[in-house]
């Protein structure tokens, strides 16, 4: 029997070429680097993003922006409560409070009605998640936080070349967040970017993301020297990840285009069991462009889920389940509050797991999971 993994970080020919160039030609292994700044480039020009600075992880991109907020303790940040720790943590950690709000069902993304019953006078920040690389109503969110003065955190850790009514997701709030961890679409192992949208937040993200320091501007030759000037901390990930993963970013057509493909042929493939009403999809929105991130199925209950983890897990194949929502967690439960009621978060994330879905993911793989899906509901495909 044939072991299907749930992922295989991508790999697409030139990582070790270019990794090997940053070390024996260039002589370059720490931060910001040639291939760091070809990867600015190419997020600045794909996203039409200000600036765009590489990081040691999406965690560290979202710690970046909760600082560019100027959070105080006792703030209150607007999120929902299906996303992964990394998003509340950035935000408890400079004395936030977390407020979940429930989400949508059909997208698993924040409810955009539930924000603005949520905010009180010591809001300051709505960060949404994209998940999935599904986009979140970002008009409504948009106009929601200009009329009570918030800023906008866009976790887009999973939104690689995904978009929404044409805008790359991470560009349209203040700041936008990514990730190129090892099961993303693209990835340098560890490692992500902060998209800084609002041209004020610019040098004091440069600043805060080089140890509290302004050695950009002395790099650049604003300044003789460069000294502390403010809390910060060391956010700029090795030559050697940058190297990795621009191999990637040249080629992102191509691996968009593939996982789509596998997207495509599971979403083609399971719609009977859809028709009958044995399992569910999440739902692309028609103004949302999506990077086939990943491949949810919703199953009937946790039981039922439970059971077809353990069947496909039989058959070699790697399934999983997702996000426990944050306001549950021991954590979530200390830190912040769920505000109105959790309709959908809780039975939604009960109900979702993951097929396999990977860069090179082949067609005879696919039909494998495709025919154990269909196993288990006793149907022949």
């Amino acid at each position: 029997m044939k072991q299907i993994p749930f992922n295989i970080p991508p790999y697409t020919g030139k990582e070790l070429d270019y990794m090997a160039q940053a070390v024996l030609v260039n002589h370059k292994l720490c931060g910001d680097g040639p291939f760091t700044k070809q990867c600015h480039q190419w997020l600045e020009q794909r996203t039409g993003t200000c600036k765009a600075l590489l990081c040691n992880s999406g965690t560290d991109a979202l710690e970046l922006a909760a600082m560019l907020c100027d959070l105080h303790p006792g703030d209150e940040v607007i999120l929902p409560s299906f996303t992964f720790s990394s998003t509340a943590n950035a935000f408890v950690l400079r004395g936030a409070v977390p407020v979940f709000v429930d989400i949508r069902p059909d997208t698993m993304n924040i409810d955009e009605t539930k924000i603005e019953a949520a905010i009180t006078e010591r809001t300051r920040v709505i960060c949404v998640v994209h998940y999935a690389g599904i986009g979140c109503e970002m008009d409504t969110v948009m106009d929601i936080a200009r009329r009570h003065g918030l800023r906008v955190v866009e976790d887009a850790a999973q939104g690689v070349m995904s978009t929404y009514k044409g805008r790359a997701l991470g560009s349209m709030g203040d700041i936008g967040c990514y990730s190129f961890h090892e099961t993303k679409n693209y990835s340098m192992g560890e490692g992500g970017a902060v998209l800084i949208n609002d041209p004020a937040l610019v040098e004091k993200a440069e600043i805060i993301r080089e140890k509290g320091t302004n050695r950009s501007r002395f790099l650049r030759g604003q300044v003789d020297k460069y000294t502390w000037v403010e809390p910060g901390s060391s956010y700029l990930p090795s030559e050697l990840n940058a190297a990795h993963l621009l191999a990637q970013l040249e080629v992102a057509e191509q691996v968009n285009e593939n996982r789509l493909a596998s997207w495509n042929d599971y979403r083609q493939s399971l719609a009977p069991l859809e028709q009958e009403g044995l399992l569910s999809f999440l739902q692309i929105p028609g103004e949302c462009g999506h990077n086939a991130h990943m491949f949810a199925v919703k199953l009937a209950n946790l039981e039922q889920r439970t059971a077809f983890i353990a069947f496909l897990k039989e058959r070699g194949i790697t399934s999983t389940f997702h996000y426990v929502p944050l306001h549950s967690a021991p954590a979530g439960e200390a830190l912040g509050r769920f505000h109105g009621e959790d309709v959908y978060t809780t039975s939604e994330s009960n109900r979702l797991t993951r097929l396999p879905m990977y860069y090179g993911l082949s067609a005879e793989d696919r039909q494998q999971v495709i025919r154990a899906i269909f196993a288990f509901f006793g149907r022949e495909q």
